[in-house]
């Protein structure tokens, strides 16, 4: 099991149809690269609101297809922004980036994997 993507768990969350996990994975990946634009203008410009709209939204949407690492990030921004302090964003900011890079990896092993 991936410390990325729990793939046994995402495939529950669908009762095993790929196809529609396939489409998730596309459509979080597409919806990702805005929210990450928009969270970042929030903490930016210190806009807490937004800033834990989006980062309530990205969690949902990261433990809906079981991206654990990506999912635990988002938690912790979450919880950020409903502190009202938005001093420690910007290294899990960084760290969200990285496991993104990481889970469209995986989404590719896991689309090769489904192709078999």
């Amino acid at each position: 099991m991936s410390e990325v993507l729990d793939l046994k768990d995402a495939l529950e969350r669908v009762q095993d149809d790929k196809e529609l996990l396939l489409e998730l994975y596309d459509i979080f990946s597409e919806d990702f690269v805005g929210k990450r634009e928009t969270i970042n203008d929030a903490f930016k410009s210190g806009n807490v609101s937004e800033f834990q709209m989006v980062a309530h939204s990205l969690k949902g949407a990261t433990g809906n297809i079981s991206a654990k690492q990506m999912h635990e990030t988002c938690v912790a921004l979450d919880r950020l922004g409903k502190d009202g302090s938005l001093a420690a964003a910007e290294p899990l900011l960084a760290d969200l980036d990285e496991q993104f890079v990481a889970l469209k990896a995986e989404i590719i092993k896991v689309k090769a994997q489904f192709a078999k």
